[in-house]
Formats: C-alpha cells, sequence, structure tokens
C-alpha cells in the first residue's frame, strides 16, 4: 500500500512564509483543501478590514454618525461578526455597546431612553450587540414585557429611527439568520468547549423550545419595523465566515469614502447571501427555515 505524502520537520524549517509551504505541499502532491479555505478566507478578511480602517478615517474626518445593529437569534454570530470588524479599527472613534437588562431606574424611563445615550457621537463608528430590537423579539417572546409595552414599541420605533435619519445618523439594522439544527450544534458546541461555555444561558436554550415564537415575533418585527429610511438586512449565517465577510461589503458599499477605488478586493455584497427584508420573503421563508 503506498504511503500518503507528508509533511517533515526539514519541509517547516526550510521554508520561511506561507507561500513557500504550499508551494512545497503541492510538490508533494498534499490536500489541503480545507486549509486552503481557511487561508482564502484569512486573506479576505485582511483586505476587507483594511477598506474599514480607511472608512473609519473618512468617518472621523467628516464628523458622519454611523451605528451599525446586529440582531439574530442567540448563536447566529452576533458577537464574532463584531469582533472582526473591530479588531483594527482605531478604538477611539469605535465603540461596542451590548447592554444588561434595564435596572428598575431605567424600567421607569422611556424604553429608548437607555439607547439615545449609546448613539454615536460625531466621526465615530458604534456596533450594537443586540438593540432596542430587543422589545421586538426576545422581550416578548421571553415574557419581559407587556402586551402594551410590546404594541408601543412597534408603533412608536418607525418614528424614532425617522428622527435618526432626518438628524443625520446612519443606522444599519442587521438580522443575522440561522437555521434551527445550526443554533443547536452551537449550543452543544458551547457546552463542550470550557472556553465558550459560559455564553450558554437558560434562555439560550428555551430559544430551541420556543422557536416558532421567535420566528413569529421574528416576521412581525420585519413587517412593522422595515423602512425606505432604515431597511433590514437579513444575512444567512449558518456559514459564519461567509457571513462575517459579506456584512463588511454591505456596509463598506454603503459609503463613498476616500481611497474606495483602491480596494483589493470586491465590496459589493453576495445577493444570495445578504439581502434587504423585502426582496424575496418567500425565499426566506422557505428556504432560509429561521
Amino acid at each position: 500500500m503506498k504511503e500518503k505524502p507528508v509533511l517533515t520537520i526539514e519541509d517547516f524549517e526550510s521554508v520561511s512564509s506561507n507561500d513557500e509551504l504550499l508551494a512545497i505541499v503541492k510538490k508533494k502532491g498534499i490536500s489541503i483543501a480545507k486549509v486552503q479555505v481557511k487561508l482564502d478566507y484569512e486573506e479576505e478578511l485582511k483586505k476587507l478590514q483594511i477598506e474599514l480602517v480607511k472608512l473609519q478615517h473618512w468617518i472621523a474626518v467628516n464628523k458622519k454618525r454611523v451605528a451599525v445593529i446586529f440582531e439574530g437569534r442567540d448563536a447566529a454570530g452576533k458577537g464574532g461578526s463584531i469582533r472582526r470588524f473591530m479588531e483594527h479599527l482605531n478604538p477611539r472613534s469605535t465603540r461596542l455597546v451590548a447592554l444588561n437588562k434595564p435596572t428598575d431606574v431605567e424600567k421607569g424611563q422611556w424604553y429608548f431612553q437607555r439607547y439615545i445615550k449609546e448613539l454615536p457621537n460625531p466621526g465615530e463608528i458604534v456596533f450594537f450587540d443586540r438593540s432596542w430590537y430587543n422589545r421586538a423579539v426576545v422581550e416578548p417572546v421571553m415574557g419581559f414585557c407587556t402586551e402594551d409595552q410590546y404594541k408601543k414599541f412597534l408603533a412608536q420605533v418607525p418614528e424614532f429611527e425617522h428622527m435618526l435619519y432626518e438628524d443625520g445618523v446612519v443606522v444599519i439594522k442587521f438580522w443575522l439568520s440561522i437555521s434551527k439544527d445550526e443554533q443547536l450544534r452551537r449550543f452543544n458546541s458551547r457546552n463542550d468547549n470550557p472556553l465558550k461555555r459560559w455564553k450558554f444561558s437558560p434562555v439560550d436554550k428555551r430559544g430551541q423550545e420556543l422557536w416558532d415564537n421567535y420566528t413569529y415575533y421574528k416576521d412581525e418585527m420585519f413587517s412593522k419595523t422595515h423602512t425606505t429610511y432604515s431597511p433590514w438586512i437579513l444575512v444567512k449565517t449558518n456559514n459564519k465566515k461567509e457571513a462575517r465577510v459579506e456584512c463588511m461589503r454591505h456596509v463598506l458599499s454603503q459609503f463613498n469614502y476616500d481611497g474606495k477605488e483602491g480596494a483589493q478586493t470586491v465590496l459589493t455584497p453576495d445577493s444570495n447571501i445578504v439581502m434587504r427584508y423585502h426582496r424575496s420573503v418567500e425565499k426566506i421563508i422557505n428556504v432560509w427555515k429561521d
């Protein structure tokens, strides 16, 4: 039986770059299909992050205010996507907002009040890991708000976002769409990994049990809060890496920043992965099943 080709210690000691190592791998006929996918992803991610640095500089110079909202079911990849967005950005003009449950004082305030103080200042990008849309899906599903509070929110949020739009705040709303099977797989993975176990909570577990309830409120949210001035952008996220780079492309495609023409990669998102809510409701229901 013919032995499979392998890399030796001498092979590793003889190279000084990934390209040289890949050349040896090809010469020996070793299959690295899975590794190549990761290498391609890392290279694409780097190119897009370079463009994000350019965009951030343009936003700072021109005193723009940008809020990027990440919503979706638990384990859809919100935190991971935000980390890749922020990885090389200047922390002086970038913030992450991930609010805890409201305090007793905040519960007595206008619902949007605690989010208003987190909105971007001139020249700043703010990433929201969940946002005021907690009241649209999570809170009614879990019984954390009353029916009256829920209905009032749906009536007020388009007006609230229209005020932001009129004042020049750019709000980009992502919904990361994950299938039920993939969510369960990620939950199990979290439990198996001691470094990720902290992410799993009783609320997460109920996400599987209350899947249909989440779907109902999610669809209601889209129908009531998807507007021309503040549209929902849906992203298929069963493939995390794919979703991350396509979210970046979408954000970059929304601005005519300095140096954009010199980008070393495509800045238009894949419409099969990223799309506006209204574009294909039937496709979302029948194919994404989220």
